[in-house]
């Protein structure tokens, strides 16, 4: 034990005096929160069917630049979809690669132009999905 006096006592009156003041702080922190009032007092879940801009079929024509898709061109899309974003995805098994754009507001055709060329081969999956307006 270190006699009275030593250069251990002040280190170790310090040290208690920091986990006081830490504890002091705590408990005020968690004594805060515990008095913070909720503003309902239960967890609420729903169902939205959101609205479509067509129901009707689509057409997907790819533009090949040799073996490669570089853009795939998609008609048929109506009036409501103008102004929408037109989000595509070809996936060709090994690879893909995606692109956007806006739907004219007359609807129509709009053209996608693939980030990444994919190149061809015997199964190709295009996925698309359009949101807005």
């Amino acid at each position: 034990m270190a006699p009275f006096g030593s250069a251990q006592q002040p280190r170790s009156v310090a040290a208690s005096l920091a986990a006081t003041l830490l504890l002091c702080a705590m408990t005020a922190v968690i004594g805060a929160a515990a008095s913070l009032a909720l503003a309902t007092q239960t967890v609420g879940a729903a169902r939205v069917t959101p609205a479509r801009c067509t129901a009707t079929g689509l057409t997907v024509t790819p533009t090949l630049v040799a073996t490669a898709w570089t853009s795939v061109a998609v008609g048929g899309l109506p009036v409501s979809c103008g102004g929408a974003t037109l989000q595509l995805t070809v996936n060709n098994g090994t690879t893909n690669s995606g692109g956007s754009a806006v739907v004219p507001a007359a609807g129509g055709t709009v053209t996608v132009t693939l980030a990444v060329a994919q190149a061809l081969t015997a199964v190709m999956q295009t996925d698309l999905v359009v949101t807005g307006p």
